[in-house]
């Protein structure tokens, strides 16, 4: 997985790979917009994620590196869902979690499961995405992964 984060001040940012951590922590800078995509895959199917946006909510479901998320706006992320689709969603599972303001690094979501805040005027300020082999060991780290 390959995904890029459009950061306040920064514009987009460098594309991370499985795993590595996309946006900043420790500058009070708020996610706006995110494009996620795969790579090298052995099997066919997509990814879809949505995000939560300031003052707009929920927005529909995007793919393929398509832009979730405002630019320009100076509207923060709050929350994120990601999905696999199609024969990726059968082998392997998808987590991610969020750094989000006054909570720091959230507990791992799975597979469509939101992740972030909602409802409480809180920015996202970094992600970290991972693809795993089903049945392999999920990512360590606990807690909530959303708040509401």
């Amino acid at each position: 997985v390959n995904y890029s984060t459009h950061v306040q001040k920064e514009g987009w940012q460098q594309i991370v790979k499985n795993g590595e951590i996309s946006g900043t922590i420790g500058k009070s800078f708020r996610l706006e917009a995110i494009k996620i995509n795969l790579s090298n895959q052995k099997y066919s199917g997509n990814i879809q994620y949505s995000t939560h946006i300031q003052n707009i909510g929920w927005q529909s479901a995007k793919k393929n590196n398509q832009i979730s998320g405002t630019e320009g706006l100076s509207k923060r992320l709050e929350a994120i869902k990601i999905e696999l689709t199609g024969e990726m969603a059968t082998y392997y599972d998808i987590y991610y979690r969020v750094h989000a303001q006054t909570y720091g690094w959230l507990g791992w979501a799975k597979n469509g499961n939101p992740a972030g805040t909602e409802g409480l005027s809180k920015r996202l300020e970094a992600i970290e995405i991972k693809i795993v082999s089903k049945g392999s060991k999920p990512p360590s780290g606990s807690g909530s992964a959303y708040i509401k």
